[in-house]
């Protein structure tokens, strides 16, 4: 297989299907860029889309998709239960086929500078493409978010941006783009109301609290569903495995007497990662492997 880029844009848009279908029109209209998935969540606020493809022509893409986003998305008028920074909030390049990560890196400083120069959005570059340590962590400047950022940026240099403008853009903000590993993007829903609770299970979850390894979590209120929300990322999912941390979320809910409703998945998921019995044992809400795993879907795309 040849050198090839996942990228996987989040834009804070989860509720306006038609400006996820323009950005995802602009995005493909580059030449050999495929989308595999895209996924609209309201109660977050935010898309999330799945682009592969030449590692030019995806980062080509990524640009388009913040043009456009500048257009269409305006965060002064925005809110959700995601932490977000920017319109395009987030864009990360994973390796795929051949690609190694120097690559994913490569492309991902290439396109941040890019954004910085033709764009004048504030680029801060994270996970592998970090140029500071600090900045690894993407939480540690887009916990902020978009509006304690406006009086960071320009101010503090501990917020000075790795490309682009030293101040936020008025309705876009900045944007974070990385280089990384797969990340599996993995929600448990309680059947509770309680957000302190959901708190509580994340916190006893994430790594950084002495939790499982390479898992980051936090609880939310999902308004649209009237429950609480353990949401994750499983940075590494051969070293902490989803029905791991799915047992371990619903142990702590039945210990203080709540049941699981569901898990789900937003994104793609490696075949390596879930299998049908798996997704049965952490109560997948309508898992089909044809659509979400990431392998099936290149496969449908020709790549």
């Amino acid at each position: 297989m040849q050198p090839l880029l996942e990228c996987v844009p989040n834009f804070s848009e989860g509720k306006n299907a038609e400006v996820v279908e323009a950005l995802v029109r602009e995005m493909t209209s580059v030449a050999g860029v495929n989308c595999l998935a895209h996924e609209l969540d309201s109660a977050h606020h935010r898309c999330v889309i799945t682009l592969a493809g030449e590692p030019a022509a995806v980062g080509d893409a990524a640009f388009h998709g913040l043009r456009k986003a500048i257009e269409l998305i305006d965060l002064t008028g925005h809110s959700g239960e995601h932490r977000r920074m920017g319109a395009m909030d987030v864009c990360p390049f994973v390796p795929l086929g051949t690609a190694d990560m120097a690559l994913a890196v490569e492309t991902a400083r290439q396109v941040g500078a890019r954004i910085g120069d033709e764009l004048a959005i504030p680029v801060f570059l994270y996970a592998k493409a970090a140029q500071r340590e600090d900045r690894r962590i993407l939480g540690n400047v887009r916990n902020k978010q978009f509006e304690g950022l406006q009086d960071l940026v320009g101010q503090d240099p501990d917020y000075t941006p790795d490309f682009g403008p030293d101040r936020l853009h008025p309705t876009a903000g900045a944007v974070g783009v990385g280089a990384r590993t797969f990340l599996i993007a993995y929600n448990v829903n309680l059947q509770t109301t309680d957000v302190d609770l959901a708190k509580a299970i994340s916190k006893a979850v994430r790594e950084r609290d002495g939790g499982l390894a390479r898992v980051q979590a936090m609880g939310f209120f999902l308004d649209d569903r009237n429950m609480a929300q353990v949401s994750m990322n499983l940075l590494d999912y051969g070293v902490t495995a989803i029905r791991t941390v799915f047992d371990e979320v619903a142990r702590l809910a039945t210990e203080a007497g709540v049941g699981v409703e569901e898990s789900e998945l937003v994104g793609l998921v490696p075949q390596a990662a879930l299998d049908s019995a798996t997704a049965e044992h952490i109560q997948l809400r309508g898992f089909d492997p044809e659509q979400q795993v990431v392998e099936a879907r290149l496969k449908a795309a020709g790549i």
